[in-house]
C-alpha cells in the first residue's frame, strides 16, 4: 500500500500502537473483545430481513434448530437430531434443558411460534418465510419432539431451518420489528446476552454463563460497525478493536508483513453478480446516449445480457482489484456446494464479441445505463461496479454508477427501482439462489422473494420445483444443474466471482475462517501458547 508522506507519520504511529496493544493482550485483559464488522445490520429483529449483516449479529443472541459448521455443512443446533419419517414428514428432537436468557425453558411452543412468525412480518426487503412456506403442518409429539409436514417430498427442510432463528414467544409476542432495536424481545438461547444497541455504531453483548454449549472466552463483546475500509483497518492498528473482517485489499501486504497481526482467509460461498431488469419494456435507468427513454429496454434481450457478461473483465477484477482473493465464476455456487454445474465455465473477456452481439440485437451504437451498487456491503463493491462501468463503455454502453449504503440500497432494490446493479448471495446449495433470485415470483410458494431482475423462465422454475420435491440426491443434483444452466445462459443474472473473505486480528487471537463469511465473536479464542 502506498501511503502519502503527509499521512505516513500517523500511519507509523498506528503501527506502533498496534504493537503495544498486542503485547498488552494479557489473560486479564482478554475477558473483553471488540470486533469491527464491515456492514451494520438494518434491523435486530431476527425475522425481518434475510441479509448477512442482520443474521450475523442475530446469531450471537439467537439460535436455530440446525446450524452450519465452518465449511457450510449442516450440524445440530437447538435440535440434537433429526430424521425423515416419510417423504413428507421431518422429525426434529430438541436438546433437553436449554434455557432462554431470562431463565425460562425453551419449549415447543417457542419453536412453533418462531416458525410461524416470519410469515407475519411486513415491509421486509427479503422475507424469511421463503424458508417456512413448505411447512403445511406441525405436530408436537412430546416436549422434545416435533414433526413438520410438507405437501410434497421436500429434502431441504434441515437446510432451510438453518436460517430460522428461535425466539421466545413470551418475550416477542406483540412486538414490532422496531421494538427489537430498543432491546425488547432480544431474549435468545445463544452464547451471548444482549446489552445495548447504538444504530450504525455498535452492539454490546455479555456472556451467557448458562449457555448449553461451549462457553465463549469473553465476558463482554462489542461488535463495532465500521463500513469505511481505512477506518476499520486504522481501528485495528490503533488497538481500538482486536479483530476485523474484510481486510481492505490494498492493506493485505501490510497485514501479512506485520509480525503482530494474523491474517486468515477462505473462499466464500457468496457469489457476486449483476441483476438485470429482464422484463420491463421501459426501464428507468436505461436510455439512449442523449438521456432519452427508449421505446423498449435493451436489457429484455438475452443477447444484450450476454454481451454485458462478455464485456466484464473478470480476471482483471480478480488480479487488480481483489488481489487474487476472488474466483471468477459462471455458477450460482462454488464447486464445493451442491448444485454446482461444471459445464458452466466463467465467461471469457471478449469486448469485440460483445460489440458483435449488441449489433445483432439492434444496438450497434450502444445505449446508456446507470449501474447501482452498495458501497459498504461486499469487498470492493463500489470499485467493482465502477470497473464494470468502464468495461461496458468500451463496447458502446455509456455507463455511470450510483452507490449508496446497503440499508438504503436494499429497500430500493426490493421495490424494483433499479435497472441493473451489483449484489451478492451466499447459499448452502444452488436451490437457494434459484428459488429466491431467479424463480418466477410466487408468494404462496416463497419463490422470487428477492428477484430484483423481474426474471421469469417457466421452464427453469418447473425444473426447480421438481428438484425441491426430489429426495434422491443424484436426481436432484441434475435437476439443479439443469435449472442453473437455463437461468445463467438466459442471462437471468450475471455471475462475476466468488469472493474470499479475510479476517485480521491481534497475534494473541485465533479464528477459524468460514465459508459462509460469518464473523462470530464466540469463535475467536485466545491463542494457546
Amino acid at each position: 500500500m502506498s501511503i502519502p508522506l503527509s499521512k505516513r507519520a500517523r500511519y507509523q504511529a498506528l503501527v506502533v500502537a498496534a504493537v503495544i496493544s498486542v503485547s498488552a493482550l494479557t489473560s486479564a485483559q482478554a475477558a473483553d473483545l471488540s470486533v469491527a464488522l464491515s456492514s451494520p445490520p438494518t434491523a435486530l429483529d431476527p425475522h425481518f430481513y434475510y441479509a448477512a449483516a442482520n443474521v450475523g449479529v442475530s446469531e450471537h443472541v439467537f439460535e436455530s434448530l440446525v446450524k452450519l459448521d465452518a465449511d457450510s455443512r449442516v450440524i445440530p443446533g437447538l435440535a440434537q437430531s433429526w430424521r425423515l419419517v416419510d417423504d413428507m414428514t421431518w422429525e426434529f428432537k430438541l436438546r433437553p434443558g436449554v434455557k432462554f436468557h431470562d431463565g425460562s425453558d425453551l419449549t415447543m411452543d417457542d419453536v412453533v411460534w418462531s416458525l410461524d412468525r416470519p410469515a407475519t412480518i411486513t415491509n421486509s426487503p427479503g422475507k424469511f418465510d421463503v424458508f417456512t412456506k413448505q411447512i403445511v403442518g406441525k405436530k408436537i409429539v412430546d416436549a422434545y419432539t416435533i414433526q413438520l409436514k410438507t405437501a410434497v417430498p421436500y429434502p431441504l427442510m434441515p437446510v432451510d431451518l438453518v436460517a430460522v432463528l428461535v425466539v421466545s414467544k413470551k418475550a416477542t409476542q406483540g412486538l414490532s420489528t422496531d421494538d427489537f432495536a430498543q432491546g425488547k424481545g432480544m431474549i435468545g438461547t445463544g452464547p451471548f446476552k444482549f446489552l445495548q444497541y447504538k444504530r450504525d455504531d455498535r452492539v454490546e453483548l455479555v456472556r451467557n454463563d448458562a449457555y448449553w454449549g461451549e462457553k465463549p472466552a469473553w465476558d463482554r463483546v462489542t461488535l463495532r460497525f465500521i463500513p469505511n475500509n481505512g477506518a476499520r483497518m486504522a481501528a485495528l492498528l490503533a488497538g481500538d478493536v482486536q479483530a476485523i473482517e474484510n481486510v481492505p485489499t490494498p492493506d493485505l501486504a501490510q497485514v501479512k508483513g506485520n509480525a503482530n497481526l494474523t491474517l486468515v482467509s477462505k473462499i466464500s460461498a457468496r457469489t457476486i453478480y449483476l441483476y438485470v431488469d429482464t422484463a420491463r419494456s421501459a426501464s428507468r435507468y436505461v436510455t439512449d446516449k442523449e438521456g432519452k427513454p427508449l421505446a423498449k429496454s435493451p436489457l429484455t434481450d438475452p443477447q444484450v445480457r450476454r454481451a454485458i457478461s462478455m464485456a466484464i473483465n473478470r480476471e482483471g477484477i480478480k488480479s487488480r482489484l481483489m488481489e487474487d482473493l476472488a474466483e471468477p465464476t459462471n455458477n450460482l455456487v462454488p464447486p464445493t456446494l451442491f448444485g454446482y454445474n461444471p459445464k458452466l465455465k466463467p465467461v471469457a473477456y471478449d469486448p469485440e464479441g460483445a460489440k458483435s452481439l449488441l449489433a445483432k440485437a439492434g444496438y450497434p451504437g450502444g445505449f446508456a445505463i446507470t449501474l447501482h451498487t452498495p458501497n459498504n456491503r461486499y469487498i470492493n463493491d463500489e470499485k467493482i461496479t465502477q470497473t464494470i462501468a468502464q468495461n461496458l463503455a468500451r463496447i458502446g454502453i455509456a455507463s455511470k454508477v450510483e452507490a449508496m449504503p446497503m440499508a438504503a440500497y436494499a429497500g430500493k432494490g426490493a421495490r424494483k427501482e433499479f435497472s441493473i446493479g451489483l449484489l451478492g448471495w451466499g447459499p448452502i446449495e444452488a436451490s437457494s439462489p434459484l428459488r429466491a433470485l431467479l424463480a418466477c415470483e410466487d408468494s404462496k410458494k416463497g419463490f422470487g422473494t428477492q428477484n430484483w431482475s423481474n426474471y421469469c423462465n417457466q421452464e427453469m422454475t418447473a425444473q426447480l420445483e421438481k428438484a425441491l420435491a426430489t429426495v434422491d440426491d443424484t436426481a436432484r443434483l441434475k435437476l439443479l444443474q439443469d435449472a442453473t444452466a437455463l437461468a445463467i445462459n438466459d442471462g437471468g443474472l450475471i455471475p462475476i466471482h466468488q469472493q474470499f473473505t479475510t479476517w485480521a486480528m491481534q497475534k494473541g487471537l485465533v479464528y477459524l475462517p468460514r465459508t459462509d463469511e460469518r464473523t462470530y465473536a464466540f469463535s475467536f479464542r485466545p491463542r494457546v501458547k
